[in-house]
């Protein structure tokens, strides 16, 4: 079901990502290119930065597992996010060269993993549980006062996992997983069966939620996790299937610039392939190509942004980090046995290109610098 579907109408038709600017060179080996977070061979947690051949530039500690890195624009600062439930916030001058400023959840509150900053980098967006109340909210923090806690918008849903900022940052898409937890019982789903997943559109002026897309009773167990846009303006979302594991529900779907909400399955032979769960999307420089990774299968897939047919398979182990590459039309991926690879995806087939192998296991998220 949709809410308020005339004015997604308006919203589609001008759609846009506000998408990383390369704040570094393009160049040769030895440029930053990506940040990660990464788990190192002793076992601690760090975020890392890596240049276009997979070398891995710095390193720098952080107190627990981190998720995703999110990158201001307009100064370079990045942040890192703890892994849900989450107590930090890690944020790092951009010179990369001090250890980093750690801003605590709020009394009540848990980070989910990700977040973004404002066009303008005055305030950075996070996605949060409030835990007692049962419901997602997005934290809003003041950059220039420390990171100061600000305020917070209702996510529109229960469970907010990955959000990005479109509409030129004036409105929020949300992927509400649906999935109740407290930090009382660490990752552990507390209503599998009463899960209401969603994708919502939430002004960031005051918060309102413009737009609420659900998948229907029948798949009410399929989290929306994470999410990407295509150069078309077409929301692209990824899954994970909460449900009995002998069900094989599609795990890839979009919102169109109708604000008609499609699926789309794998081919028969490949459906048992992502085993149920899809860690992170990204669309190609290009906007032409959408890619999946399924870490749980060892696993990166890919659809035709325009036809939405199938574009093919490729095998990266315990793989999960993926976003667009320095080219046009490819995806770089990173896994968790520290291979770096590179997707190019066609017409059913993959040109896979082996990067580097790095010894440290990365983490669900690459950011593009």
């Amino acid at each position: 079901m949709s809410i308020s579907r005339r004015h997604f109408l308006g919203l589609a038709a001008g759609l846009s990502v506000v998408g990383p600017r390369r704040l570094f060179a393009a160049g040769p080996d030895g440029a930053p290119r990506f940040a990660a977070c990464a788990r190192l061979p002793d076992g601690s947690f760090a975020a890392v930065l890596i240049d276009d051949g997979g070398r891995i530039l710095g390193s720098r500690p952080l107190p627990d597992r981190g998720h995703e890195i999110a990158i201001d624009q307009t100064s370079g600062r990045m942040v890192a996010f703890a892994r849900r439930p989450g107590s930090f916030l890690a944020v790092f001058e951009p010179d990369f060269r001090q250890a980093p400023r750690i801003v605590a959840a709020a009394q009540g509150r848990t980070f989910y993993g990700h977040g973004a900053f404002s066009p303008d980098g005055k305030i950075l967006y996070a996605t949060e549980n409030d835990y007692d109340g049962q419901r997602g909210v997005i934290g809003l923090y003041d950059v220039a006062d420390d990171f100061r806690r600000i305020g917070e918008f209702f996510s529109g849903g229960v469970g907010p996992h990955e959000l990005q900022l479109i509409d030129g940052g004036r409105t929020l898409a949300i992927a509400n997983g649906g999935l109740d937890t407290s930090p009382e019982f660490g990752r552990m789903n507390l209503n599998t069966a009463e899960m209401k997943p969603s994708l919502a559109l939430v002004s960031t002026d005051g918060g309102k939620v413009l737009a609420n897309h659900d998948l229907g009773a029948d798949l009410s167990q399929l989290s929306i996790r994470h999410l990407a846009t295509d150069r078309f303006g077409a929301i692209w979302f990824g899954c994970q299937h909460e449900g009995p594991r002998t069900e094989l529900p599609p795990l890839a779907g979009r919102v169109s610039q109708s604000g008609k909400v499609e699926l789309f399955t794998l081919p028969e032979e490949l459906r048992v392939r992502p085993r149920n769960y899809i860690g992170a999307v990204s669309a190609s420089g290009d906007g032409e190509t959408v890619a999946f990774s399924a870490p749980r299968g060892n696993v990166v897939f890919a659809f035709d942004a325009a036809s939405a047919r199938f574009a093919g398979m490729s095998d990266l182990a315990d793989g999960c980090g993926i976003i667009r590459g320095p080219g046009e039309h490819d995806i770089v991926g990173a896994g968790g046995m520290g291979d770096v690879v590179s997707f190019e995806f066609g017409d059913k087939a993959v040109e896979r290109r082996e990067v580097r192998k790095d010894d440290l296991s990365f983490d669900n998220h690459l950011t593009l610098l």
